[in-house]
């Protein structure tokens, strides 16, 4: 539990950071490329460790 907080901080600077890319260069293939990088932080952030 006390190592979730980075791990939100750290999406929501990813998230944030490919969204100011997007916002200047707005490309739908750039969009897609970001969608599929925030979708795959999103499973490893949200998929159960396998060492636990």
């Amino acid at each position: 539990m006390s190592d979730l907080i980075p791990k939100v901080l750290a999406f929501a600077a990813l998230v944030v950071f490919l969204g100011i890319l997007l916002w200047h260069v707005p490309r739908i293939d750039l969009g897609a490329v970001l969608l599929l990088s925030v979708g795959l932080a999103a499973w490893d952030f949200f998929a159960p460790s396998r060492g636990k």
